[in-house]
């Protein structure tokens, strides 16, 4: 693998220069007022990027999948049930996390290629007279298949059905690449990552909590002890850690949040939907199709390409490392050897993009495909020129 090559995985992305050298930092003492002057604009900006208008954030030593531990285990008691759609890995790892817990889940089998199904969660939430039900979880984007589930949708259902039910939403990888609305989705927890759209190395869990979640940790039963959410809000109100923090990651998120406003978060947002309708437009270009089912729930940070029919989505992945020196993600579980993944998001231009379309090709046609060399290239060049144009004159 060559490290002068972009990767093209969903996550951990491409960090520029400027946050790599913000997370190189000195020692400092953590319980000294120089450590409260790193962490107050990282949570502060980790708000702004959510678009929260109450409640608070928390930044764990962890991943994205600790992050789900931490809102489980802070508001749920064994035995509780929760209400969640599986459609695809991640979706999937959610609820297996759930029930490892001792958690009720009520599962909601649903194609992968589509997103939360509104109406069959709402009929769910209907029926649920006792309001037993005490969240509903969601995946925003889900990773494995490249594809965007209306959250907005999801508390319109809720609201429809009467529930109370808190909202926990899986937003590691959208959040600071498309369009997150915490406070209009109604969103109690949402759970970010630094090493995606916050183009960080991983090792931050990311959570946005809402005061109905905040309420809920005080009756919650299951253990928790590092993830102690109010552990943690307790020492972040005094611009301390409840333990020893991770000083130069979280000097490198409030350098993020720095670098994504100077860009202007819509921006940042419409560069994402830009890269991304150029990647669709190569794929459709050789003759294949994105593995989300329809258009409206294509993801703006990765895509899943469908190989043809006999080919091996995985063999195009290994080749491209070996050969090439460039990294796609695999197909993961139902979908293993079916697609391919290209990740968009992060740091990534339509140049950069560019070369990630043309070493895929290049792969497809060393394994006899029967994909044209160029076509998806200059079909996504097609685009660029006239929507990169019009983005930049704005």
């Amino acid at each position: 693998m060559s490290l002068q090559n972009p990767v093209f995985i969903p996550g951990p992305t491409n960090m520029p220069d400027s946050l790599r050298k913000a997370c190189d930092m000195p020692t400092l003492d953590h319980r000294s007022p120089e450590f409260a002057r790193i962490l107050r604009p990282a949570l502060a900006g980790v708000k702004r990027v959510l678009k929260m208008q109450a409640g608070e954030v928390a930044i764990l030593p962890s991943t994205g999948t600790g992050g789900w531990e931490a809102a489980v285990t802070n508001t749920l008691s064994p035995g509780d049930r929760v209400l969640a759609a599986r459609f695809g890995m991640f979706s999937a790892r959610w609820i297996d996390l759930c029930r490892r817990h001792g958690l009720e889940v009520e599962v909601i089998e649903t194609a992968w290629g589509e997103g939360a199904p509104l109406a069959a969660i709402e009929a769910a939430l209907r029926a649920d007279t006792g309001g037993r039900i005490k969240a509903v979880l969601a995946t925003h984007n889900e990773t494995a298949t490249g594809v965007r589930s209306d959250i907005g949708g999801i508390r319109r259902a809720m609201e429809a059905a009467g529930h109370g039910a808190m909202l926990f939403v899986d937003g590691v990888s959208s959040i600071a690449s498309m369009q997150f609305d915490f406070a209009g989705w109604g969103v109690d927890i949402a759970v970010a990552g630094s090493q995606k759209g916050f183009m960080l190395p991983a090792g931050l869990a990311i959570l946005g909590l809402s005061p109905k979640a905040i309420a809920a940790m005080e009756t919650a039963q299951l253990p928790r002890a590092f993830f102690d959410l109010r552990d943690m809000l307790g020492a972040c109100a005094r611009g301390g850690y409840p333990y020893t923090p991770p000083v130069g990651l979280i000097a490198g998120l409030a350098a993020s949040v720095a670098m994504l406003e100077a860009e202007g978060l819509e921006a940042v947002y419409a560069r994402h939907a830009r890269l991304a309708e150029g990647v669709r437009r190569a794929v459709f270009a050789w003759g294949l199709t994105p593995f989300a089912a329809r258009a409206d729930l294509y993801s703006d940070t990765v895509t899943a390409v469908r190989v043809p029919e006999g080919a091996d989505g995985t063999a195009l992945v290994a080749l491209a490392a070996e050969k090439y020196g460039m990294a796609f993600g695999t197909g993961l579980g139902e979908v293993q050897g079916r697609v391919f993944r290209i990740g968009h998001l992060g740091m990534l231009t339509e140049a950069l993009v560019l070369s990630g379309l043309a070493v895929a090709e290049m792969c497809m046609a060393d394994l006899g495909w029967g994909v044209r060399l160029g076509s998806g290239v200059a079909a996504a060049q097609e685009f660029y020129r006239g929507a990169g144009a019009l983005a930049r004159a704005a």
